[in-house]
């Protein structure tokens, strides 16, 4: 695999990492580039701030697909994303161009590079209950009735994941392992690249972006909230933080998020990492395409 034909090529990394910056900067290294975003949140349309999907700048440099698709007022899932993300990467493959896939959302990732096999749905009754005993008791009460692995691998504050692992043990289904996401074989040749800056470089990007974006994500919540905000949108990343006019628990809880997601990041197997510590996108692109032409060595 080289860029002049390089395959799939997968970036990912925490938030505020400078994922989309450096698949903009890649683009000009690879033939027919094209990204697919695999974020949950970006496909939702009037999010583009609060969700950070690319600028208009950027896309007018690099085509993405899969953003802002998706009614704010409706439910999305994996399992509806996960063919739409194989269509326009194998379509994107036939027309002798390069897939650039940015997540984003590690599930979403998983589902365009892999045949994912999905969970069976969790009935609506049983997530219904679960939801009003969330409400009722708080995330962290129902954080300690979780096994004590489970325990170890999610925060106390993360609602969605608590709640979700308590569906899945209502149903009788095991929780997912961090190594599981990646037991499944790509669906196609892929470079799978992880991007990491050192902790406080990152913390201060992500305070600096927080900053930056907040007046228009309170626009957009507000927009989403007459819209009729579905239940996933309502628990995205900062949906509450922003509505409330919490700007330092939004930058708190994305600094959380990030260092989740990096620690994660560090466990993928056969992944590339690319330390950005200090360096612009343009430095974090061109390593890219080095280690695209080694891997055709």
């Amino acid at each position: 695999m080289s860029p002049e034909r390089a395959g799939v090529v997968a970036i990912f990394g925490p938030t505020g990492v400078g994922k989309t910056a450096v698949a903009v900067e890649l683009a000009r290294h690879v033939p027919g580039p094209v990204a697919i975003s695999a974020d949950a949140l970006q496909v939702y349309a009037g999010l583009g701030a609060l969700t950070g999907a690319p600028s208009a700048e950027e896309q007018a440099i690099l085509e993405h697909r899969l953003i802002g698709h998706v009614p704010v007022s409706e439910e999305y899932s994996v399992g509806a994303f996960g063919p739409r993300a194989h269509a326009e990467i194998d379509g994107v493959l036939a027309a002798g161009g390069t897939p650039i896939v940015v997540g984003g959302t590690g599930l979403y990732l998983r589902a365009a590079l892999t045949k994912l096999a999905l969970r069976p749905p969790v009935p609506p009754q049983v997530r219904e209950r679960i939801e009003a005993v969330m409400v009722e008791e708080g995330p962290e009460a129902l954080h300690a009735r979780l096994p004590e692995a489970s325990r170890a691998a999610v925060a106390p504050a993360d609602r969605k994941r608590i709640a979700r692992l308590l569906e899945l043990a209502e149903i009788g289904e095991p929780p997912p392992s961090g190594n599981q996401l990646w037991t499944d074989h790509t669906r196609h040749p892929t470079a799978l690249l992880v991007l990491i800056r050192e902790r406080e470089e990152l913390d201060a990007r992500i305070d600096t972006r927080m900053q930056s974006i907040f007046d228009a994500a309170r626009a957009e919540v507000e927009a989403a909230e007459a819209a009729g905000a579905s239940r996933t949108v309502r628990s995205a990343l900062g949906y509450a933080e922003v509505r409330s006019g919490d700007l330092e628990g939004l930058k708190r809880r994305t600094r959380r998020l990030a260092r989740r997601q990096l620690t994660w990041a560090r466990k993928l197997a056969g992944a590339r990492v690319i330390d950005l510590s200090g360096k612009e996108a343009a430095e974090g692109a061109r390593a890219i395409a080095d280690a695209l032409g080694e891997r055709a060595t």
